[in-house]
């Protein structure tokens, strides 16, 4: 079975988008000269699953920035829906966190960027989150969708280590103890 890899960016106070989804307080955060380590994990993975949310929000941005092949998964969203132009890039899965990784295993994929908070979530419920990084933007936005919701019981993990950077980034990576 592939394992799953998450990268991803919170508000100090633990949100990964505001309550309307806005991201504009990520977006806005501008770094330049500072390379956070994205494209170093996406090179290691084999493909990407995500959740409805993150296509959704992605999917209004002017560029698709994804070279790896994306596995989306929703139980609402028309598999038919997907723009031509991504055909041959996204495909729209009404499957369970493990019936997705079946899938990913099926096609290869040894190493899955799992993307999108409420995926994020039950992926790890799942078991099969191998490890995370956190980036933690130096702002307080009050409320929002929190990376971490309700677990059947406690995830420990392991800090494998912690970066600061210039513009006050901070950057955790964790495995989750097995």
């Amino acid at each position: 079975m592939p394992t799953a890899h998450v990268f991803i960016a919170t508000s100090l106070d633990g949100f990964i988008a505001r309550k309307d989804d806005d991201l504009d307080w990520l977006t806005s955060f501008s770094a330049p000269g500072e390379d956070h380590g994205y494209n170093t994990h996406i090179a290691g993975m084999d493909g990407i699953i995500m959740g409805r949310g993150t296509y959704e929000k992605v999917m209004t941005f002017d560029e698709w920035y994804y070279e790896k092949p994306v596995l989306v998964l929703s139980h609402s969203l028309d598999p038919a829906s997907v723009t031509e132009h991504l055909k041959d890039k996204v495909e729209i899965l009404a499957a369970t966190p493990e019936a997705a990784m079946e899938i990913a295993a099926s096609r290869g994929w040894q190493r899955v960027y799992a993307d999108g908070g409420k995926l994020i979530q039950s992926f790890l419920r799942a078991g099969f989150v191998e490890d995370m990084i956190v980036s933690t933007i130096p702002i307080l936005i009050g409320e929002g969708a929190p990376l971490f919701g309700p677990l059947p019981a406690d995830i420990a993990l392991e800090h494998l280590g912690t970066k600061s950077f210039p513009s006050g980034l901070v950057q955790s990576h964790y495995r989750v103890k097995r």
